[in-house]
Order: structure tokens, then C-alpha cells, then sequence
């Protein structure tokens, strides 16, 4: 680390591990402003199924990147890290730390590694390859990227998505591949250098020693969600008409599933099923990013202990972790 360079916090893990209690405590003991790192929380009016803290913590303990987009618009991982650091040199010119809590990892992985140029996405181009992805399927759509570009896509599962249309994109404004403009862009220097050299960083992760309690968890933190109103925040949002389950807002974990049970493609059953089953996914897939992730100090919870002491457990190993680094130990309050 240069010493001379500013701290970041990241505090990551995957859903249900509490990683948001966890952030706010720290607010106690280091100068810290929090970052959300979090694909759905970006999105005004999607509150219950994404578990955004209420109007009444936010507005003690503010969080930037929470409420800034309309469901209707797309928001990508370049649009988070150029926005993420502009929030990060912002709390530290205040003399603060910035800490940046949440489980999208492409949105950390983007603000580790850099970005490259790339163009801005056009909505009638990504219409037009959703459309095509309608009637022909994805595997159609990366058959075709593999004949444009073949570097990018035998990086791609045939059915991923976003990244297949992200490629497509921008191959179609501009005639250029994907793959050659991040080459290209690698040897020119990036856009956005990655953030380890303009930061010292300490990166810690909350993960669960026993898989099958995660899950476990994950059920009841989905059917309280339920509870919650959740059928009745995805109706209004149903409602408007300018929605649809393309747009990225509502591929959001639970939201698909709930506006697939509205659509009557599913039943109320089915609905709770398979919204259990994509946030068991989605840990999975944080955890095998995590276990791949550089210079990351890990933290395991004990799922059988209670809530309170899981909490301070959690926030103890934290601060264990932060004491050890030399960062300022006053504190924010």
C-alpha cells in the first residue's frame, strides 16, 4: 500500500449476512460515510423486496447511490463505479472514509479492475436485441456475437443475457468489438484507473460457516419480505405500464418472480418457490465470487448463534480487523 493514499472500506458478502447492521455500527467507532454497493437499492419505489433501510434510518444515517434511478432506467456497473467514485473523492475531501457495503460484486470487481471507453448503451439498439432474444432465445443471440466477436462470447454462457446483449450493443453502434475496444483502452490507459491506485483498501467479507443455515435464512427473510407487502410494491410498480421484465429493475431477484405470479404465468406457490431458489442462486454466486477475491479478510457467522450476538460477533471481527490497519482509530461521532 502507498501510505500517503487514502483509506476505502469495502465490506462485502452475500444477502441475509447482515452486512448493512453491521456498516451502520462502524459509524460509532471510525469517520466513516457508507456506499451502497447494491443493483436494486439504486431504484426509487422497490423498497421491500430489495430490504432498503426505511426513510427513517436513511435520513440518520445516509447512504449515497440509494434512490437514484427510476425502475424504468437501465443502470450498469460503469454507471456505479464512476458514480461510486466520485462519491469516494467527495467523503474524503471531507477528511471522512468511505465505506462501501453490498453484494453486487460485478459493481466491486468494476471499481477494482477499472473501466474501459466503452459506448453508451442506445435504447432502441438493446429494444431491438431483446426483441430478437424473444422470439430467437439467447443461445441464438450468442451464436451470433460468437460469429462478431468470438473473444468475447467463448467468455459467455449462451444464456447469459446481459452480457450477450451488452456485446451485441456495442458492436452494432459502433462497429467495433467489445474485446478489441477493451484491448485497445488496456493499452492507452483506462478511463477509470483501477481504484487500488488512488486507495489503500481494506476488504472484508461476512460469510456463513454452514451453507444450508444461509439458506435456511434466506426463507425466512423471503417469506417476512412476503409479510411485508412485497405482492402489493410489485403490483403498483406492475401497474404503471412502462415496466417490463427485461429492464434490469425487475430482474432483480424477487421482483421476477413476484411479476411472473401477477402475469398469471405462475401460482402464489410456485411464486415462493422459485424467489427462494433465485436468492439461494445469488448467494451462491456471491460466494464463489468471494472465494476467488484478492486480499480479502474473511469473517464466518455462526448461524446457530442469536441475532444479537451474530451482530456482535460480526462487528467485533470488523473492528478486530480495521484496529490492525493503520487507519484512524477517533471516533465519527
Amino acid at each position: 500500500m502507498d501510505k500517503d493514499l487514502p483509506f476505502a472500506i469495502f465490506l462485502m458478502g452475500p444477502t441475509a449476512t447482515g452486512k448493512t447492521d453491521v456498516a451502520i455500527a462502524l459509524r460509532e467507532h471510525y469517520p466513516v460515510e457508507l456506499i451502497s454497493v447494491d443493483s436494486a437499492l439504486v431504484y426509487r419505489d422497490m423498497n421491500i423486496g430489495s430490504a432498503k433501510p426505511d426513510s427513517e434510518l436513511l435520513a440518520r444515517v445516509p447512504h449515497r447511490l440509494i434512490d437514484i434511478r427510476d425502475p424504468s432506467e437501465p443502470y450498469s456497473a460503469a454507471d456505479f463505479a464512476h458514480e461510486a467514485r466520485r462519491a469516494m473523492d467527495e467523503i474524503s475531501a471531507e477528511g471522512r472514509i468511505p465505506l462501501l457495503v453490498g453484494g453486487t460484486m460485478l459493481y466491486f470487481k468494476a471499481l477494482i479492475d477499472g473501466l474501459a471507453d466503452i459506448p453508451p448503451s442506445d435504447p432502441q439498439v438493446r429494444e431491438a436485441i431483446e426483441r430478437e432474444a424473444a422470439i430467437k432465445g439467447w443461445p441464438f443471440l450468442h451464436a451470433q456475437l460468437s460469429e462478431v466477436d468470438p473473444e468475447s462470447a467463448a467468455l459467455l454462457h449462451p444464456n447469459h443475457s446481459q452480457r450477450i446483449q451488452r456485446a451485441l450493443e456495442v458492436f452494432r453502434i459502433s462497429g467495433k468489438k467489445l474485446s478489441d475496444l477493451k484491448r485497445e483502452q488496456a493499452e492507452e490507459g483506462s478511463v477509470l484507473s483501477p481504484i487500488g491506485d488512488e486507495y489503500q483498501l481494506i476488504q472484508m467479507a461476512l460469510l456463513p460457516e454452514n451453507r444450508l443455515a444461509l439458506h435456511q435464512r434466506i426463507e425466512q427473510r423471503f417469506n417476512a419480505i412476503l409479510a411485508n407487502g412485497f405482492e402489493a410494491e410489485v403490483r403498483r410498480l406492475y401497474q404503471r405500464g412502462d415496466l417490463h421484465p427485461d429492464l434490469p429493475s425487475m430482474r432483480a431477484v424477487g421482483y421476477r418472480q413476484m411479476w411472473q405470479y401477477l402475469a398469471g404465468q405462475v401460482d402464489y406457490d410456485e411464486m415462493v418457490e422459485r424467489g427462494v431458489i433465485a436468492t439461494r442462486q445469488l448467494a451462491k454466486r456471491q460466494l464463489t465470487w468471494l472465494r476467488k477475491w484478492p486480499d480479502l479478510q474473511e469473517i464466518y457467522i455462526d448461524y446457530e448463534a442469536g441475532r444479537d450476538e451474530i451482530f456482535e460477533n460480526s462487528l467485533a471481527n470488523c473492528l478486530k480487523i480495521l484496529r490492525n490497519a493503520p487507519i484512524y482509530k477517533g471516533k465519527s461521532r
